[in-house]
Parts: C-alpha cells; sequence; structure tokens
C-alpha cells in the first residue's frame, strides 16, 4: 500500500467510515503484528493504540500519589496514543476528595485509595466503568483483598493498580537504634531524631500510627483514644522537621532521619541508599491498595479508559513497578519481575509483620473529630 492509499484509509478509519478490523486488515498492520507478536510481547496492544493516536484527544489529566508511575511509561503512552499526561499530586485522600467536591479538577483518571472508594461513589464523584474498556484487567490475576473495595453494589467502580503497607523510615547512618515499633518511633521523634522527623499531611496516617502506639485501633473514632492520639501528636509536633507526605527529597539531602514511610518510598530510597530502612510498626499499623477511577466530570473518557488499559497490560505494568516499587498485586506482572524485587522484604514483607496491619475504614475520611484533630495538629 503506497503512502497516500494508506493515509487515506487511515482517514476513514478515523472518520468511522470503516472498522479498526478493516483498518489493520487493508494496511496489514494487523497481520503483521500477528507475525511478531510472539516474540515481542504487547506489540499487538502497541500497534492497535498507535493506530489510535489522535482518536482519544491530545491529553489526559491525572490526581495521583507523589514519586508513582514510570516517567517512560507516561512518555510511550504520549507518544502511542497523542495524549499528553499531566499530574496532580496529593499527599492525603481528604485532599484529594475536596478538591474532586470543590469542582473544576479537570481529573480524567484519579488514583484512590481502597477506604474512600464507597464515599466517592456516595457523592456520585466517580462512575461505574465499563470493564469492556479495559480488557488487560484480569481479575483473576488479583488477590480479593486487594480489588474487593473497587466493587460497591455489584458495580465495578475502580480497578487495582497496586498495594502496600505504611511503615517507619530511617537513615541508619544519622540514626543508630532505628524504631521498629509506633512507641519507638515517637519516642525518637522526642529523643535522637528531634527535629529530624518527618510526619504525613493526611490524617489517615498521622492520627493512626499515633493511636497503634497505645495499641488502639489504626481507624479509631473513640473520643477518648482520639484525645491520647491528639495530646501525642501536639506533644511532638514541635520536635518534627515537617509535616509533608513526600518525604523524599528531605530523606535523601539528610535533612530528614526518620519518616512516615509508604512501600515505594522505602522501596526508591533503600534502592538509592542501603542506610534508609524500612520497619512496620509491631502493634500494627495500615495495609492498602490504591485503585484507577474515572471521575463523572471526565471530559477525556477515550482518554481514561486507553490510560488504565495501557498501564494494566503487564509488560507495561512491570515498568511500573521497576520505577517506583510499590507491588502491583498483579500475578501476570509478579512472574515478570526480577527475584531479587520478589524477594525484597519491603514490597513483600513476612506474613506474620502483615498479620496486624488494618485497611482503612471509609468512616476515617469523614470523620469530623479526625478531620478536626489534624487541623489542631497542624496549626499546633
Amino acid at each position: 500500500m503506497d503512502q497516500k492509499t494508506f493515509i487515506k484509509t487511515l482517514r476513514s478509519w478515523q472518520n468511522g467510515s470503516i472498522s479498526r478490523r478493516d483498518f489493520l486488515g487493508r494496511t496489514g498492520l494487523g497481520l503483521a503484528a500477528a507475525v511478531v507478536a510472539t516474540n515481542m510481547p504487547g506489540l499487538l496492544t502497541s500497534t492497535a493504540e498507535a493506530a489510535e493516536q489522535g482518536k482519544i484527544g491530545d491529553r489526559l489529566s491525572l490526581a495521583t500519589w507523589p514519586n508513582y508511575h514510570s516517567q517512560e511509561n507516561l512518555d510511550n503512552f504520549a507518544k502511542t496514543t497523542g495524549a499528553r499526561v499531566s499530574m496532580s499530586v496529593f499527599g492525603s485522600n481528604e485532599e484529594m476528595l475536596a478538591k474532586l467536591q470543590a469542582g473544576g479538577s479537570g481529573w480524567d483518571v484519579l488514583v484512590p485509595t481502597n477506604y474512600t472508594i464507597s464515599t466517592y461513589v456516595g457523592l456520585g464523584l466517580i462512575e461505574p466503568l465499563d470493564l469492556s474498556r479495559i480488557p488487560h484487567f484480569d481479575p483473576s490475576a488479583f488477590q480479593q483483598k486487594f480489588m474487593a473495595q473497587g466493587t460497591v453494589d455489584g458495580k465495578v467502580y475502580a480497578v487495582p493498580k497496586n498495594w502496600g503497607t505504611t511503615g517507619m523510615l530511617y537513615d541508619s547512618g544519622k540514626l543508630k537504634n532505628g524504631p521498629s515499633s509506633w512507641k519507638e518511633f515517637w519516642a525518637a521523634a522526642l529523643g535522637p531524631a528531634s527535629g529530624r522527623t518527618m510526619v504525613h499531611d493526611y490524617q489517615l496516617t498521622a492520627i493512626g500510627n499515633a493511636l497503634k502506639s497505645f495499641g488502639y485501633s489504626f481507624n479509631s473514632l473513640d473520643p477518648k483514644e482520639l484525645a491520647d492520639a491528639e495530646k501525642l501528636l501536639i506533644q511532638v509536633k514541635p520536635h518534627l522537621f515537617a509535616i509533608n507526605s513526600d518525604i523524599q527529597p528531605s530523606m535523601r539531602s539528610g535533612d530528614a532521619w526518620l519518616a512516615m514511610s509508604w512501600t515505594g518510598d522505602a522501596s526508591q530510597l533503600h534502592r538509592d541508599n542501603a542506610k534508609m530502612q524500612f520497619e512496620l510498626g509491631k502493634e500494627g499499623g495500615e495495609l492498602w491498595s490504591d485503585f484507577f477511577a474515572i471521575p463523572k466530570s471526565s471530559e477525556h473518557k477515550d482518554a481514561a479508559y486507553a490510560f488504565i488499559n495501557y498501564l494494566l497490560d503487564p509488560q507495561h505494568n512491570k515498568l511500573e513497578v521497576l520505577s517506583h516499587g510499590y507491588p502491583s498485586g498483579d500475578k501476570r506482572v509478579d512472574a515478570l519481575l526480577p527475584a531479587a524485587m520478589l524477594d525484597d522484604p519491603i514490597m513483600y514483607p513476612a506474613a506474620e509483620a502483615l498479620s496486624p496491619l488494618e485497611f482503612g475504614a471509609a468512616a476515617t475520611l469523614t470523620s469530623p473529630a479526625r478531620a478536626e484533630l489534624m487541623a489542631r495538629f497542624k496549626s499546633a
């Protein structure tokens, strides 16, 4: 087929005059992809996506978390589809929720944590997903506990992105006796790590990990227990380096020695500096899973579906995990990862370390008591 005929055929497909199958067949792209797909996994998908360049628009707005995506994937998605990804990065789910409730976010995809999804659904902020448009999502590849909360009243509103834990990270070159419990974490903040400790700007983990130091539930709404947690947080506040969920810059520079940390931040920092050590609290703490969802207000839904499907391709998802160090929860992706990563106790803690951890509870997101406590802590 000469160039002129190819362009004419492409325009016919883009205008809806012929189907994508017809386009691939007439141009030979479908046959070419099928011939080499067995030796180049993902090529068939990439070819089809390339054919869609321009069809889904030229932009996609993503609301997500710090240090949470492969730049290579974002760049390649833009090259393949023509849709450039712009990111809004948040440090807490309550901040993300407030922004979407206020309207005018412009987001096409957001990355909510498991316990928030029922609230988004109840407020009418996200829509059920058309799973036929996400063929790379295979429910059988995920453990039920990491995907269950994406389904509300029998409808799937969100599909899994990653899972992880919330623990404590310390620089063993600066802090010789690092903590292994939340009680020890707060003691270190008051003592040897005074002025060098970071706490998440996120009420679920900041309050939850204060609660755990007393042996209370991570999700407690009990007034007495919350009062104990507040007293501790107010006591520690003058000794903190910062209240900030993006811990990496300060930990890398040496300004901070101790921080609350999510799995991926710990993985990335330990990879670059072996003195960065990660511990889960012996008393427990948080186990979480994050999801992809599409806001009802999305103006680029074709791009949103294409983006989610692109990243759930196991070959692309592998690049995500290699970049950010969070386990995907997808057994197809695990099969592609190096053994050293699968054996990494930061990413895949032993069962006994995971057993005391709790998933966040939906009630904590909208609890006035916890929101007011966090506000008092930050303003103290």
